[in-house]
């Protein structure tokens, strides 16, 4: 195997549930460890995720995420947002569905002047996303 690039998220408090909500969105199997596993199994970060993986989804897509712990600032802004895009169109409508579902949208997914749908919103965890869909050339 050669190398990986993955998506990894951070959260305050709600990364088992964000990353339970993205098994719903894209599938796959979701693994998930938390502070107490592999630590002071009565501290207060005990139950918060140390480190959750989304992986083998029928795209193929790999996500990673954890909750930040006690003493970590957890930095929010807008330099990072998590693409999808692709020709599979109604795939694609299906997750855009799901993701900005109690979310806000910036964008509505729609046709652009570039000739592809296109749209952006943020999750009702905080992750900015943008779905593009191809339109084919020809």
């Amino acid at each position: 195997m050669g190398s990986l690039l993955n998506p990894y998220l951070s959260f305050t408090d709600n990364a088992r549930a964000a990353m339970e909500f993205y098994q719903s969105v894209f599938g796959g199997d979701l693994t998930i460890h938390t502070f107490g596993e592999y630590g002071d199994k009565q501290a207060p970060e005990a139950a918060l995720v140390m480190h959750a993986q989304l992986a083998d989804t029928p795209s193929g897509f790999t996500l990673m995420g954890a909750d930040t712990p006690p003493g970590m600032d957890r930095a929010s802004g807008s330099s990072m947002v998590v693409c999808l895009s692709g020709d599979e169109a109604e795939t694609l409508r299906g997750y855009w569905d799901k993701l900005s579902m109690g979310g806000t949208v910036s964008t509505p997914l729609e046709k652009q002047m570039w000739g592809d749908e296109y749209g952006a919103c943020e999750d009702q965890f905080g992750t900015p996303w943008m779905v593009n869909i191809w339109t084919p050339q020809g």
